[in-house]
């Protein structure tokens, strides 16, 4: 009989651990989101009346005090979003839940345009102008944000064509998105019962990912047939940390259930995605961006050039990847690796954490390594800024959200007691005590652009790991832990890549050749997923479709390779912490509490980092394939080759 999956839900303490939102809104509950709202918009509306056309008048007192006014109107009314887009996160079936939502998006989209003249007004200034700006006192909290608006001035329209599209895209691309995050989080797996694979099933998708599942109602319950399936149901998080399982059977068939899962609503994700990437294109071309990941780079204040040489890096080495599934299959003692087996445990031996052990553990990596950091890490438990348990409606994977700089950030998780759980775990508190350190920036320079957004979260990662490994004395578990850490970089780098592959060939496609369809979607998400398998790898037919669950691809495009950015980033960090030891700390925390207020250049240095030398991405890669040349070791070390 096959093995089945780590029980679910039996940790008290695990299920007790839910978010208290009233912090955002000083325990006003949804009068005190409508009432935030209500103060952000008269205040955006007397803002415009006394600045409207008249932002070249205003002297460097003049433009610190409007800052601070606009930090005020952003602080209320990000107060109000994120309680609503959390409360939302946690149920999304809960009409209660969208309907606040949507209200929030439609009355910030009216502050937000009330506002509009304002970055227009100082893209428009005379850059001698704004630099005498700039210099006068007072300014800090904001100029490194008002210098990074002006880059945007030859994608900008005029005010009221930009009033036009932030309206329009309420009821366009935010809609869309809201409707995908519904679907996905709705869907149920229907693992196999006693008689086998669910009916229906089609195919072997891929590994376990951080992400949440996708489908829409009526996607689990009867098979294609007719006949009723009598398996467990399970949220898609819960059925793809099966695909970690040692048993081969379980894989397979679990992979078909979630290939099942994801049918029924495939085609409307299928046309879903054609709406925003034609929506994108449109965006695209009305901004004059040379091509589709060209706002995204600038979003990450990143070159084309360097953004190319990392892609290009990566794909480069794509061996990396390949020479570990070989290995791999001869430690599961198969020919070639299914893509269901990517994920799998390579040692019988699965260890189980609870949520106490999770803390436990993280909080004391992070004590270890920086007192500071430790009692910022615990806030989330002591403050209640952490919701964990797999529940129905909830969005999958797991997120850490800044909230604002007066209030802590809150943690969201899909815990299932696995070991990558616990790293998930200290993944996301990285994020969180990243976005506290930052806090003294202020608003606008608080979070740091996404090419940095992963460094104390990877960084984090890899103390706990550090640890883990340190105190697995069995060969057969340090084995896993091993294989486990060197699958979540290939997974963080090389898969992200591979993904930003997709991603180049989707847009391109849509703009190129029209509407796609599910099959071309199935076509070019296999392509680019070849391309880094090689031969190390079969991707069954099933495996065409688990595109469509991925939330990166409907609301943020082109943000994936980003994260393949932040990890080599931080591995090269952590290289410099176990050459240098505890003198680094003080500058990683200079670094972390820089926030956005600097460029990533600027950033990496600190800790002696050179973020544009072009031979910086050998190197991290470099790093990638030392880990990879542990796991070797430990695999033959372990006389099952």
């Amino acid at each position: 009989m096959a093995a089945a999956a780590p029980a679910q839900p039996t940790d008290p303490e695990l299920e007790a651990t839910a978010w208290d939102l009233e912090p955002l809104v000083d325990g006003e509950g949804q009068e005190g989101v409508e009432r935030r709202l209500s103060d952000a918009l008269a205040r955006s509306q007397a803002f415009a009346a006394r600045h409207a056309g008249k932002l070249g008048e205003l002297d460097s007192m003049g433009l610190r005090e409007a800052m601070e006014e606009l930090a005020v109107i952003h602080e209320l009314a990000s107060r109000a979003g994120y309680y609503a887009a959390l409360r939302f996160s946690t149920d999304t079936a809960d009409p209660a839940n969208g309907a606040l939502l949507q209200k929030v998006q439609e009355q910030e989209t009216r502050i937000q345009t009330t506002l509009t003249f304002f970055e227009l007004e100082w893209a428009a200034l005379d850059d001698a102008r704004v630099e005498e700006l700039l210099a006068g006192e007072g300014l800090a909290f904001c100029a490194h944000h008002l210098r990074n608006v002006r880059r945007y001035r030859e994608h900008l329209l005029s005010e009221p064509e930009e009033k036009i599209l932030t309206e329009k895209a309420l009821t366009g691309a935010n809609a869309w998105t809201r409707l995908f995050e519904e679907l996905t989080s709705a869907i149920e797996v229907v693992l196999p019962g006693a008689g086998g694979s669910p009916a229906g099933a089609g195919g072997s998708p891929t590994g376990a990912a951080r992400a949440a599942g996708s489908g829409e109602d009526g996607a689990a319950g009867s098979g294609e047939n007719g006949r009723e399936d009598t398996g467990e149901k399970v949220a898609l998080d819960v059925a793809l940390s099966r695909l970690a399982l040692a048993d081969r059977e379980v894989r397979r068939t679990t992979a078909e259930a979630v290939t099942a899962a994801l049918a029924p609503g495939l085609r409307t994700r299928a046309f879903l995605f054609n709406t925003l990437l034609a929506d994108k294109a449109t965006d695209d071309r009305l901004r004059s961006y040379p091509h589709w990941l060209a706002a995204r780079n600038l979003a990450n204040e990143a070159s084309d050039e360097s953004v190319r040489a990392l892609i290009e890096a990566v794909r480069a080495r794509y061996e990396i990847p390949r020479r570990w599934y070989r290995l791999k299959a001869k430690l599961l003692g198969v020919e070639r690796l299914a893509d269901y087996d990517r994920m799998a445990a390579v040692t019988e031996d699965e260890v189980g954490f609870s949520f106490a052990q999770a803390r436990e553990i993280v909080l004391d990596c992070y004590s270890s390594f920086s007192p500071e950091l430790g009692a910022l890490a615990k806030r989330f438990f002591d403050e209640r800024r952490i919701d964990a348990p797999v529940r129905p409606g909830k969005r999958g994977g797991a997120f850490c959200a800044a909230a604002v700089p007066s209030v802590f950030p809150y943690v969201l998780l899909n815990y299932t007691a696995r070991r990558r759980d616990v790293l998930t775990l200290a993944h996301e508190l990285g994020h969180g005590v990243h976005f506290a350190l930052a806090a003294p920036q202020g608003i606008f320079q608080q979070s740091t652009p996404l090419t940095l957004a992963e460094t104390a979260s990877v960084f984090g990662e890899t103390i706990v790991f550090g640890r883990l490994l340190e105190e697995d004395t069995a060969p057969a578990s340090r084995l896993a832990l091993l294989a486990e850490n060197l699958e979540d970089t290939i997974a963080t780098v090389f898969r992200q890549i591979a993904m930003n592959r997709f991603e180049e060939l989707v847009h391109t496609n849509r703009r190129e050749q029209g509407e796609l369809s599910v099959e071309r979607f199935g076509e070019l998400w296999a392509e680019s997923q070849s391309e880094m398998f090689g031969d190390s790898v079969e991707l069954t037919d099933g495996y065409r479709t688990w595109w469509s669950y991925i939330p990166h691809f409907i609301g943020s495009p082109g943000y994936v390779y980003a994260y393949a950015y932040g990890q080599l980033l931080a591995l090269s960090v952590y290289e410099r912490y176990e050459q240098t030891g505890p003198e680094l700390v003080p500058r990683y925390l200079e670094m972390l509490a820089a926030g956005g207020s600097k460029s990533p250049e600027e950033v990496g240095a600190i800790v002696g980092v050179d973020l544009a030398d072009p031979e910086f991405w050998t190197a991290g890669l470099d790093l990638v394939e030392r880990q990879l040349q542990q796991a070797e070791a430990a695999a033959q070390g372990s006389g099952r080759l």
